[in-house]
């Protein structure tokens, strides 16, 4: 359950990008700073962006910390990054929230702090943002920045995976095959890390791994329950997952 780096922020700008976020107040600019990174034109995104952030628009001051953060059209730095993200963070946007929590969490660009870590995780998971749910449930289950909480760490890794989160997905799997936050059980392990494990992920052959034990302690009536467990809960679009 080892957190997920900064460096997959990468991937955020990438989705980032391709998501609808709330227009500025100059909506014009922003798409065109939009367009302009879309295409990696970044000096130009920076320049329609910039201005905007500092008067405190909280979507391009987001990007503007992806920028400082991945290096993108301007020297990689940490803490420039920070201001941003937390200018960002302090109007209620939740993908700035959750990258303030990671980097709290790894502290980069900040003294290391796992309990301002949780806030920003919290403030973010609150607003359904699964990966920090996902996050957010690591915290719990660690008890790093909170009290240990196995209850409260399925909670959160619950509602990132009935947000098809494979993370998260995993992580419920697994703490119903260790019986830890949940009773034990055997065949809704076997339903999510199922789940997991043909969605094709970065976690695929790590839930094949833990399915293979699972079998060899499962009856095939069992097995049998559990894959056709898993199928209703794909159909359900992973809510209500239980038996």
């Amino acid at each position: 359950m080892k957190m997920p780096r900064l460096a997959t922020a990468a991937l955020i700008w990438g989705l980032c990008l391709a998501l609808l976020r709330v227009a500025p107040a100059n909506a014009a600019d922003f798409e065109k700073g939009l367009k302009a990174a879309n295409s990696g034109d970044f000096a130009t995104a920076l320049a329609e962006w910039q201005p905007l952030a500092e008067q405190g628009d909280a979507s391009a001051q987001f990007y503007l910390g992806q920028m400082y953060l991945l290096g993108k059209g301007v020297p990689q730095d940490n803490q420039a990054a920070l201001k941003w993200y937390t200018l960002a963070a302090e109007q209620g946007d939740a993908a700035a929230q959750f990258i303030l929590g990671g980097m709290y969490n790894e502290g980069l660009g900040v003294p290391q702090d796992d309990k301002t870590a949780v806030k920003w995780y919290t403030l973010s998971a609150e607003q359904g943002d699964a990966t920090a749910q996902n996050n957010l449930g690591t915290m719990y289950f660690q008890g790093n920045g909170v009290p240990q909480d196995y209850t409260e760490s399925v909670k959160w890794y619950r509602l990132a995976a009935e947000q098809g989160d494979a993370s998260a997905q995993f992580n419920l799997g697994e703490k119903y095959r260790q019986g830890k936050g949940v009773p034990q059980d055997n065949v809704l392990a076997y339903m999510w890390l199922l789940i997991v494990a043909v969605g094709e992920l970065e976690k695929t052959e790590e839930a094949y791994d833990l399915l293979n034990y699972l079998e060899s302690n499962m009856s095939e009536s069992d097995i049998s329950s559990a894959i056709q467990l898993a199928g209703t809960c794909v159909e359900q679009n992973f809510k209500g997952c239980q038996r």
